[in-house]
């Protein structure tokens, strides 16, 4: 068999090997406790976190200060969910009212259908058929009553893209908090912290060429100040929101993970929708009958929702054993129902599983697409020819 050829870099990224050898003293040489302060090699520690701190609000244009560490987005999201409504309780903060997509990562729907049960009134604006929020709709719903609206900034399924400003812009008049889980976007296109009218926004390592089991939640000084209630209590650390050591390596990997981002990410993202538009072009032409899901244009560059009608998807990717593709979000791998995403901008169930994932990275070569295209037609003619 040939090699395998990696297309599903939403789910995860391989490490980027400078990334590595930045981390590797951290696990030896340099690997002192950030908080014992009482000696040098603690303080080592602590400048290397600080020093991944801000590589990360570099990424953003923020302040380090904004930045909380956490293990990965989802922690981040839980973090930002559970603690401004805990914050808001505890206040005695009369707003109830949280406002989301039913087109979100498992790790903020599930956390809101939990915040439901607690008494919070969770809604969810309509999408349009390419999955972006209807701004009409969500401004009609938020209200003196809102306390959040939490939306993401890009599909990890179809790659849509929403429209943050105009999302953050009707949350802060109407004195709310908005979040957004920012996972795929992040070094694949413009986040500026300072221009866009947001609040929180989760992120994670894995998804830019770090290490997984790291993360961070930005978070602007005046939502921090009393206005979020962290998860986990103990020490002191991440500004008393996020208690526990820090995982100094892992951290490290993550901070440099986001430096090397802001110098390479968007022209390598450019790259990539350049091959991601190749692709679908050339598949359409050997397969007339495919359709791609998202939004056209207002859509991650390397992200392509391919749907193939009378072709069961899951015995699509098995019949292709060198091609690493995706039914959908990795968070539903197993799933018998057909996925919620493409459910809820219209497709029918059967459509829905038909459909599966392509995503590119920064080690995604022509050469390799050409070779998925032939091993894809073959196997989908080959799979009609059968049904």
């Amino acid at each position: 068999m040939s090699e395998v050829i990696y297309l599903d870099y939403n789910a995860t990224t391989p490490c980027d090997s400078r990334v590595l050898e930045v981390m590797l003293p951290y696990f030896t040489e340099q690997f002192g406790n950030p908080s014992s302060s009482t000696h040098q090699v603690g303080r080592w520690a602590a400048d290397a976190v600080e020093q991944a701190r801000e590589w990360v609000a570099g990424l953003f244009g923020a302040s380090p200060k904004d930045v909380i560490f956490t293990s990965g987005a989802t922690e981040s999201n839980n973090l930002a969910l559970y603690g401004i409504a805990r914050a808001a309780l505890r206040a005695g903060n009369p707003r109830r009212q949280i406002i989301s997509l039913r087109t979100e990562h498992k790790a903020v729907l599930e956390p809101l259908d939990d915040l439901a049960l607690q008494g919070f009134e969770v809604q969810y604006a309509p999408v349009d058929a390419y999955g972006q929020v209807d701004l009409t709709a969500l401004a009609a719903l938020i209200s003196e009553d809102t306390l959040l609206v939490s939306i993401q900034a890009a599909n990890s399924e179809i790659g849509t893209l929403q429209p943050l400003a105009d999302i953050g812009m009707l949350t802060r008049a109407a004195g709310a908090i908005f979040h957004t889980d920012a996972t795929q976007a992040v070094g694949r296109i413009p986040l500026n912290w300072q221009g866009l009218p947001i609040d929180l926004l989760s992120l994670s390592s894995h998804k830019i060429y770090g290490p997984k089991g790291a993360g961070a939640l930005l978070a602007r000084r005046i939502v921090r100040q009393g206005l979020l209630t962290p998860l986990a209590r103990g020490g002191g650390q991440e500004g008393k929101l996020r208690a526990g050591t820090q995982n100094v390596p892992a951290l490290v990997g993550f901070g440099y993970a986001c430096e090397l981002m802001a110098q390479e990410g968007l022209a390598e993202a450019e790259r990539q929708r350049t091959l991601r538009d190749s692709f679908e072009q050339r598949l359409k032409a050997a397969l007339p009958q495919v359709s791609f899901n998202g939004h056209p244009t207002e859509r991650l560059p390397n992200t392509s929702s391919i749907t193939v009608p009378g072709v069961e998807a899951d015995a699509l990717l098995m019949n292709l054993p060198r091609l690493s593709l995706s039914l959908g979000s990795a968070c539903n791998s197993g799933a018998i129902e057909p996925s919620y995403v493409l459910t809820e901008v219209g497709l029918s169930r059967d459509l829905a599983a038909s459909t599966f994932r392509l995503s590119l990275g920064k080690y995604s070569e022509a050469e390799a697409l050409a070779e998925a295209i032939e091993d894809l037609v073959v196997v989908v003619h080959d799979l009609s020819l059968h049904n």
